[in-house]
């Protein structure tokens, strides 16, 4: 048997095709790149504040940016990242006091984690347009 023959016969190991990713892995991931968002989400909250400070002018252009549709959508990721990574804190805290290790109880904090984003994200943006 030559060696071309040799790597056809071999099995295959199992890919992405076939693997399916836990929900707490796909949290784990998700904490971490909320965690970079914020980072990026933080600088446009600064601008926004040192543009307040700086005068009416400043301001008017950082008030433009941020109310324009693409602007609220920015800021709707942003106040999830914070939401969501604010929750997956929580569930690290679960953890750290020795609670919620079984199987079940980590997929279900996990699902926990991301419909209560979602859902207290939501929450916030109607309160915060009611009032305005």
């Amino acid at each position: 048997m030559s060696n071309v023959d040799a790597k056809v016969s071999r099995p295959l190991s199992p890919h992405l095709q076939v693997y399916r990713w836990p929900i707490t892995m796909t949290m784990s991931i998700v904490h971490r790149v909320t965690g970079v968002a914020l980072y990026f989400g933080t600088l446009l909250l600064a601008w926004w504040v040192i543009a307040a400070a700086s005068g009416p002018g400043a301001f008017a252009v950082a008030d433009a940016v941020f109310g324009s549709w693409i602007g609220r959508l920015v800021l709707f990721g942003y106040t999830w990242a914070l939401v969501h990574h604010l929750l997956g804190g929580l569930r690290h805290f679960i953890w750290d006091v020795g609670a919620g290790f079984s199987k079940t109880a980590r997929d279900r904090i996990a699902w926990a984690n991301i419909i209560g984003s979602v859902a207290l994200t939501i929450l916030l943006w109607a309160i915060g347009l009611a009032i305005r």
